[in-house]
């Protein structure tokens, strides 16, 4: 009883040291902090385990030898050392639960703070129509891992590459608004004008042909939505950025009419013409074999009605027959444009692990050094 009121002791004044640090510094944010891996508190099971093994459980682990009595032993002096010699294994136990609380990596949120930021509005309007399905060419590596896998050996399609370019524009931008509008037969709003960029990447991953109706392609009427988004913004610089493979054959806004609503709303229009509008390669299903079949089709393209638009705004007209091109193009664009300053509400979390990590550091170099220095053992 003497000893595990001991180790009770030596326990409680463990676990207040451990905590005195954490619960002093960063007490309230610790109360109310969030676990990012709260699966790692699970760890905190073994530590009764540990507990036991460092106290008790040496005595099982140490040599015996069979004496016939131990009746002289009893009145012999009895000095601190033994006393003591549940401290290592108590040492031990609080700081390996120390170092599990760690691994939880509890988060502070920190409350958002009003802070001027540069940027411009921007909203991306891709293509959905039947001709994305064609295949292109010479895919850069840092694209390749932002598109989809292919399956079954199929090789990219524009489609992929488009995903993968914006995907990596939206990456590379910290204070730029940007919305996307996609459009086939008809337009839709993929989502405004926002700083989510993580919500921005989901949304355009996940992007199919047969989302909307791919038959036709509306240029027109996908402008007309992007203005729409762009009416209400103060930014001094907007900007619309088009990639297509197409010509305006659907919809009930002409081109020529969204181009002037653009130049009403000050919003410079950059075209970026996808292939060179002659053959292209399309997936026609699979051989006996099971490899992808790929059939020559022709896909033309009205430049002369992008370079218009590009002119008519203020804007740039470009042409990507390739992947690499498609990037390029995209990051010169934003290179011609200005920025603006506006407010933006900033949110972010502070890792609060370091407050755990230090005293259960402390307390498992106070367990090895009392081990080797005060209370070592010998067989």
């Amino acid at each position: 009883m003497r000893r595990l009121a001991a180790i009770s002791l030596f326990l409680v004044l463990a676990v207040l040291l451990g905590a005195a640090y954490p619960a002093f510094v960063r007490g309230p944010e610790l109360a109310g902090a969030q676990w990012q891996y709260p699966w790692f508190l699970l760890g905190l099971l073994l530590v009764p385990w540990l507990l036991w093994r460092g106290t008790y459980g040496e005595d099982v682990r140490r040599p015996r030898l069979l004496m016939g009595t131990l009746a002289g032993f009893i009145r012999g002096p009895v000095g601190l050392r033994v006393w003591l010699r549940d401290v290592p294994g108590v040492l031990r136990a609080v700081g390996f639960g120390l170092l599990v609380l760690a691994l939880g990596r509890p988060l502070n949120a920190v409350v958002p703070t009003n802070a001027e930021e540069e940027g411009i509005d921007v909203v991306l309007v891709l293509d959905l129509s039947g001709s994305m399905r064609a295949v292109i060419e010479n895919f850069p590596e840092d694209l390749a891992r932002l598109a989809p896998e292919q399956e079954r050996g199929l090789r990219p399609t524009r489609l992929d590459a488009a995903k993968a370019t914006i995907r990596d524009f939206v990456s590379r931008r910290k204070t730029d608004r940007i919305g996307v509008v996609v459009f086939g037969k008809s337009a839709y709003v993929l989502s405004p004008p926002t700083l989510d960029y993580h919500l921005l990447d989901t949304l355009v991953s996940r992007l199919r042909l047969d989302l909307i109706d791919p038959s036709r392609t509306a240029i027109g009427d996908a402008l007309g939505v992007a203005m729409a988004r762009l009416r209400r913004s103060h930014a001094a610089s907007k900007a619309v950025i088009l990639l297509t493979d197409g010509d305006n054959n659907a919809g009930e806004l002409s081109p020529e009419y969204a181009a002037h609503l653009a130049t009403v709303v000050g919003a410079r229009v950059y075209t970026v013409q996808i292939g060179a509008g002659d053959k292209a390669e399309v997936h026609d299903g699979f051989d006996l074999f099971g490899q992808p079949r790929y059939s020559t089709r022709f896909f033309p393209v009205n430049a002369e009605l992008l370079d218009t638009i590009a002119k008519a705004t203020g804007g740039q007209a470009y042409v990507a027959t390739d992947a690499r091109g498609l990037q390029a193009s995209l990051h010169d664009v934003l290179d011609k444009l200005e920025k603006t300053k506006f407010e933006s509400n900033v949110a972010t979390f502070e890792d609060l692990y370091r407050y755990f990590l230090l005293p259960g550091v402390v307390l498992l170099a106070l367990d090895a050094l009392t081990r080797a220095l005060f209370l070592r053992r010998f067989p």
